[in-house]
């Protein structure tokens, strides 16, 4: 059932209402459910309507909702909401070729922001947006869909919370309880929906937005941990997909899913931390924070020591400070605005960097809180996968790492934590390995070696794992999500691919994108502008 409009606001359909089977208790396999869900929504397709203003999405986007199965293997049973939106393509009707379906990641990461490009006229997608709609949508779980909590969105980001980093085993001991506390709060509040909060499952969630869309075949494009919802959908329904591309890749091996994959992450940021330094260093002359990376460590330390002894405005402490320098790692386009900011401080302007890294208490970005998606984040990690239960291999592990990658690791630790003791079912992750003859036709992997949220060996991974693939890599590049960035070797071949379904005979290697440039003047754009049509930052 589509939302309906009342007294110009559009009302979401009420999660428990579903078709004429609802409650029916018949059980069948998920990828039967998965079909006769298919089917009940490219029967009932979707009802378009302009979006709430609320939203922040204008006309000509326009939102909707889409039924699916809490459980695949009950599909005739109780029905979640999906919200998807969709900016039409601007091309002929001859040009047009279907809609193009956009994760950007997280786990939790909303993907509504999607048609914006079409409309904001994006210069890197005007060919794309010719030929394909341009569909967001919020999966299970996160904001405009049925939602899920784990604990009061304003407990949540109040602050400044505990320094990452542990002095002594009392500090492990109050981490602990917290992952603990949060595990049981996302029980709590979530408890009914937490052992269907699975990757496999929003792969699911897409095949019937496809089938809802009036598409016979998906075109996909999926950044971030969107890459491993692409390679699940791949192994799932292979015939299903017509385009496929996916950018900064999770490393899909069971092995590495989810908790190796963290730790492999704790090293990349590391490296990119360093490379951030290197540019801070070769750019002294303007932000003075040290002509060296160990003198700008020194300053990160100096300044993180000061947030930990008193708070920045009694507001930032060494988990704010994390939270807002991070972005640096994951995207080069935060390297002057998150520099420029520091300089500042320095140089005795400290608001701009407590406004910056203050916890937002408005708990708001986009109308999806930040609860919300560490929510969905912790709840898809923990039920993708069984985790070690063992606090002395977590601490085994991360104490090791620590040593030699500081920048992330306790905090990265902490985040994950809460898998540990999991109040519900944790699956096996899905084995993705396409073969020839399975129908997938070629995806189009794209990746910089020096990526630090996805690192580069989960792109060649996957490239292994699907037959006929082809890799495209940006070499000595490090920024998460590269298909956004100018860099005329991959985008004319994403151009090529989307409007041909044209791929190199080989794989290719393409020259890193252009470094940032420090601006003559001292820059003052918000870091959260920057980074704001950028893959979700987990």
């Amino acid at each position: 059932m589509a939302g309906t409009l009342i007294a110009g606001a559009f009302v979401a359909p009420s999660a428990a209402a579903a078709d004429t089977q609802t409650g029916s208790s018949t059980t069948v396999s998920a990828a039967r459910g998965a079909a006769i869900a298919a089917a009940r929504a490219g029967r009932k397709g979707i009802t378009w309507k302009d979006c709430p203003a609320a939203w922040g999405f204008p006309a000509p986007i326009q939102c909707g909702w889409v039924k699916v199965p809490l459980d695949y293997t009950k599909p005739y049973g109780k029905q979640i909401d999906i919200a998807v939106d969709r900016a039409l393509s601007t091309g002929t009707k001859a040009e047009r070729q279907g809609a193009l379906v956009y994760n950007p990641g997280g786990p939790g990461g909303s993907g509504m922001r999607f048609p914006l490009r079409v409309v904001n006229k994006a210069p890197l997608w005007v060919n794309a947006s010719k030929a394909y709609d341009f569909v967001g949508f919020d999966p299970r779980g996160v904001g405009h869909s049925t939602p899920i909590s784990c604990v009061d969105p304003q407990k949540f980001v109040a602050g400044p919370k505990k320094d990452p980093v542990p002095d002594n085993e009392a500090d492990k001991r109050y981490q602990r309880k917290l992952a603990a506390d949060y595990a049981d709060g996302c029980k709590k509040r979530s408890g009914w929906m937490l052992p269907h909060m699975t990757t496999p499952n929003t792969v699911r969630d897409i095949d019937v937005i496809r089938a809802a869309l009036h598409e016979k075949k998906l075109n996909y494009l999926g950044v971030s941990y969107g890459t491993y919802i692409g390679a699940v959908y791949a192994e799932l329904f292979p015939t299903h997909v017509r385009r496929m591309i996916v950018d900064s890749v999770v490393n899909p091996s069971k092995e590495k899913i989810w908790y190796q994959a963290n730790l492999d992450q704790d090293v990349a940021f590391q490296m990119r931390w360093n490379d951030w330094k290197k540019w801070v260093a070769k750019n002294d002359g303007h932000f003075h924070l040290g002509n060296t990376p160990a003198k700008v460590e020194a300053q990160w330390l100096k300044l993180r020591a000061a947030a930990k002894k008193a708070p920045l405005g009694g507001k930032v402490g060494p988990a704010e400070l994390i939270n807002f320098f991070q972005s640096a790692p994951y995207y080069d386009s935060a390297w002057v605005p998150v520099t420029q900011t520091w300089a500042d401080y320095v140089a005795g302007n400290t608001q701009a960097l407590i406004d910056a890294a203050a916890p937002d208490m408005s708990d708001t970005a986009g109308n999806i809180s930040a609860e919300n998606g560490n929510a969905v984040y912790t709840a898809v990690e923990c039920a993708d996968a069984k985790w070690p239960t063992s606090w002395a291999r977590w601490d085994r592990d991360n104490t090791r790492l620590h040593k030699d990658y500081p920048f992330m690791t306790w905090a990265n630790a902490w985040m994950n934590l809460p898998c540990a003791t999991w109040g519900a079912k944790q699956s096996n992750p899905v084995e993705v390995r396409v073969n020839r003859g399975q129908g997938l036709p070629s995806v189009l992997i794209v990746q910089s070696t020096r990526d630090a949220a996805t690192p580069y060996d989960g792109a060649v991974s996957l490239h292994n794992r699907l037959y006929g693939s082809r890799l495209i890599t940006e070499k000595g590049a490090g920024s998460h999500g590269v298909t956004g960035l100018v860099n005329p070797c991959i985008n004319n071949r994403v151009d090529a691919y989307l409007l041909r379904g044209k791929i190199d005979a080989r794989d290719v290697t393409c020259a890193a994108h252009a470094a940032p440039v420090v601006p003559a003047a001292p820059a003052r754009a918000k870091v959260q502008d920057v980074v704001a049509d950028l893959p979700a930052v987990k």
